[in-house]
């Protein structure tokens, strides 16, 4: 017995009338942001130890002429 699509509905319709359509994208975001540090507190990671996970190439650093 899985979950059918009448299930994802009917959870679907719920969610909607418990928290209504404006506020669905916050309420999605903060549910991100919570998962996003749950991962982060269960791997040890501290905000002043990350690394610049920045994807812009770097150049390396020229010698004065």
């Amino acid at each position: 017995m899985g979950l059918s699509i009448w299930h994802i509905l009917v959870v679907l319709i719920v969610v909607l009338v418990v928290f209504g359509v404006g506020k669905l994208p916050a309420v999605m975001g903060d549910l991100g942001k919570g998962i996003r540090n749950f991962k982060a507190g269960l791997s040890g990671e501290d905000d002043k130890n990350k690394k610049d996970t920045d994807d812009t190439p770097r150049l390396p650093p020229t010698d004065p002429v």
